[in-house]
């Protein structure tokens, strides 16, 4: 049998998967990387995209909006804020988040910092994220 990592995607909320795979893409703050078994040692920052596992023939698809990825051995966690599989992502909420998102930002002067912009701004990226990858899977 073929070597395998141990990958578990983990929330401040719950463990959203945990399964022993071929391979797994992360989409880093440089580009994504991918990630074998035997793997350098890795502590990272992730930013808001798609998580791709692989196993055999069968590739599973995860939405995130950022995080740390950690590799040591034939283990891979990833500490989101958020993520969920594709076949779970609800777009047409994430629609609605994502034009909510939009209408709360236009309401801030241009170039403007305050209270609750960032937050605002996490949240439409994390919409639009969700609706990414559903939509591509």
């Amino acid at each position: 049998m073929a070597r395998t990592l141990l990958v578990e995607i983990v929330t401040p909320e719950h463990i959203v998967y945990t399964n022993e795979v071929e391979m797994v893409v992360v989409p880093t703050l440089d580009g994504e990387i991918g990630i074998l078994p035997l793997h350098a040692p890795l502590v990272g920052a992730i930013r808001p995209g798609e998580v791709r596992v692989k196993i055999g023939e069968t590739t599973e698809w995860f939405a995130v909006s950022g995080g740390y990825v950690q590799v040591h051995e034939d283990k891979v966690i990833i500490l989101a804020d958020d993520a969920v599989i594709a076949s779970q992502i609800d777009v047409e909420r994430a629609r609605q988040a994502k034009v909510l998102a939009e209408m709360r930002l236009s309401e801030f002067a241009p170039g403007s910092r305050d209270e609750g912009y960032d937050d605002l701004e996490r949240g439409l990226k994390w919409a639009e994220v969700q609706i990414a990858v559903a939509s591509a899977h």
